[in-house]
């Protein structure tokens, strides 16, 4: 088994580095496969500053309570409800007291699914109905995939893959709308507007490097001024926020998949600042480079 295709381990925090978290952050559990990631979380205090995600992001409240927001809507999440987030889709989060699980999933995992239950083109535009839900299916198999993550059994790897596929076709039956758009094309960063696409694949091919907002603008053909109003307009975000959560995903795959130092990891994701890439990281996963690093077995 490769880093690769799995990893795990819980974390006891360290006090060099984690601080005020150190004392906060009671488990920390990750799971990062090629079509999904799965975090497992519980502490006394947690904050997440808003991102998004290049993926879907489906987070079950095991216990406790979570604030967070998604898009323009504030949510106090209590245990048993879930947190649905689309594509691309800011949203922040902060809790004093929490155990939760989220899972992000690839866009192509539920492309695929779709396709195969002959719902729709992979170019159709797939959405949460809404940002909250109480479902007692999506806790029971939150809690299965937390059970399999602590104890690592025969076919521990299939059966990840079985019931993030379960939890997918269950959103699919209850949770998700598939709506028909001739505005929609495929990317590598999934289905995206196409007014956009060219942006947004430009800036998956130089994230690492400086990029003016001149330069991103020009690759969709258009004006500053009128572009950055568009991103804006389709994406609820702006092209640096966007730029700077495909950096911190791209630093995530590469700290748990990697053994590239974290100053190499920085410069790799376009920050000149080891430092500024640490308060960046942090800021948006509650934790360092390094205790992130740690909690996937690096």
């Amino acid at each position: 088994m490769t880093a690769l295709d799995e990893i795990t381990q819980t974390v006891e925090p360290q006090a060099d580095e984690l601080s005020a978290q150190a004392s906060t952050v009671e488990i920390q559990r990750f799971i990062s496969r090629p079509e999904f990631t799965i975090r497992h979380t519980a502490a006394r205090g947690c904050r997440f500053d808003e991102h998004s995600h290049t993926a879907y992001t489906v987070t079950a409240i095991l216990s406790g309570e979570m604030a967070a927001s998604i898009s323009s809507s504030e949510l106090q999440l209590s245990a048993g409800e879930v947190a649905l987030t689309n594509i691309n889709q800011p949203h922040a989060a902060h809790a004093l007291s929490v155990e939760f699980v989220s899972i992000n999933i690839n866009p192509s995992l539920v492309g695929e699914l779709v396709t195969e239950l002959g719902l729709a083109r992979a170019t159709n535009d797939i959405v949460f109905r809404s940002s909250v839900a109480s479902d007692e299916t999506i806790i029971s198999i939150a809690r299965a995939l937390v059970s399999e993550m602590a104890d690592e059994k025969l076919g521990h790897g299939a059966m990840l893959d079985v019931m993030v596929r379960q939890m997918v076709i269950h959103l699919l039956r209850s949770h998700f709308t598939v709506r028909k758009s001739a505005q929609i094309e495929l990317s590598r960063a999934g289905p995206v507007d196409r007014r956009l696409r060219r942006a947004i694949e430009f800036m998956h091919d130089n994230f690492g490097r400086e990029l003016a907002l001149e330069e991103i603008a020009s690759a969709a053909y258009l004006s500053e001024y009128h572009f950055a109003r568009l991103f804006k307009q389709i994406t609820g975000q702006t092209p640096h926020a966007y730029l700077a959560n495909l950096r911190i995903e791209r630093a995530r795959r590469l700290l748990a998949e990697t053994r590239l130092s974290i100053s190499e990891i920085a410069a790799t994701v376009g920050y000149q600042s080891q430092s500024h890439f640490t308060k960046v990281f942090k800021s948006i996963t509650g934790l360092t480079p390094r205790a992130y690093r740690e909690s996937n077995g690096q």
